[in-house]
């Protein structure tokens, strides 16, 4: 008795932890990981049920009591549990909230749509006369309506026509917006005039200049608005995320207008490069190889 109080107070005396306790903890420790919560084993006195098993034979019973320690062995080793894994996700977050703030126009944007539509070969539409024309050479292509587009029942049909790339353009817009949301988006203006340009200011004081360096992209028949009216919170702020990339890599940029409420969008040649002419393939026609053959 006197040799195993003195192991005990040896124990106290050096630190272990668990010194007074004599009653086993049965509840596991859970740690947090980096991409799951991990139970650890039950702690004992202290301990994990492994530390109690290194130190029980040397700390707790008499040296040389081989049998003790064998039968703490067996004992702790049955009650070990098993380590699991739970794994933890994060739910999704709808798109309501990710607060992406509107892509708001600017004189410099303005500015950059006729420089770019300039350098993209784009000269702005006088007429009427003009306007047809470039319909008839196919350099204006009408806009692809489908299910997944609709165009604005008061736009007149002679300017439901665009740029080939813009139409492009369009096509991919409202089949990424219909997989998502089943739902179609609407065109409510694409080419002007200069001639519809000059009477639209006279109604609409909120209309770009028919001329100058912010003059609007719409003569150049490259762009389009996208109406916002009837769309969701949800859908405005995909519109917002999938714009915005296109923007930020010089594809088209983007005016989102709150007086006509539209998304005006003026997209560039870079949208869709035209398809470069194929490498000719090396001439081993069958006449070249029986002409080598000796």
């Amino acid at each position: 008795m006197r040799r195993f109080t003195t192991v005990v107070l040896f124990a106290l005396a050096a630190g272990l932890p668990g010194g007074t306790a004599l009653a086993a903890s049965t509840s596991a420790n859970i740690s947090h990981g980096r991409n799951a919560y991990t139970f650890q084993p039950a702690t004992y006195h202290g301990q994990t049920a492994g530390h109690r098993h290194a130190n029980s034979a040397h700390a707790i019973y008499p040296a040389g009591d081989k049998a003790s320690a064998h039968h703490s062995r067996s004992h702790h080793a049955r009650l070990t549990p098993e380590t699991r894994t739970v794994t933890a996700t994060i739910a999704p977050q709808p798109l309501i909230n990710m607060h992406l703030a509107p892509l708001v126009g600017s004189r410099e944007s303005l500015v950059r749509q006729n420089e770019r539509t300039e350098a993209d070969g784009l000269t702005r539409i006088e007429d009427e006369a003009q306007l047809n024309q470039l319909r008839r050479e196919k350099a204006l292509v009408p806009l692809p309506v489908s299910a997944s587009l609709h165009v604005n029942e008061s736009l007149p049909m002679n300017r439901r026509y665009t740029r080939t790339w813009t139409a492009k353009f369009l096509t991919d817009l409202a089949r990424a917006h219909y997989a998502r949301f089943r739902r179609a988006v609407q065109v409510n203006s694409a080419v002007r005039t200069v001639e519809y340009q000059r009477h639209l200011i006279e109604v609409n004081g909120n209309a770009a200049p028919a001329e100058g360096d912010i003059a609007s992209p719409h003569l150049s028949g490259a762009s389009i608005d996208i109406a916002k009216k009837g769309l969701s919170t949800s859908e405005i702020a995909w519109m917002r995320g999938y714009l915005y990339p296109l923007q930020m890599a010089g594809k088209l940029d983007v005016e989102e207008e709150f007086y006509q409420s539209c998304f005006h969008i003026t997209v560039y040649k870079a949208y869709a490069p035209p398809a470069t002419t194929p490498k000719a393939p090396a001439r081993r026609s069958a006449t070249l190889l029986a002409a080598g053959v000796r």
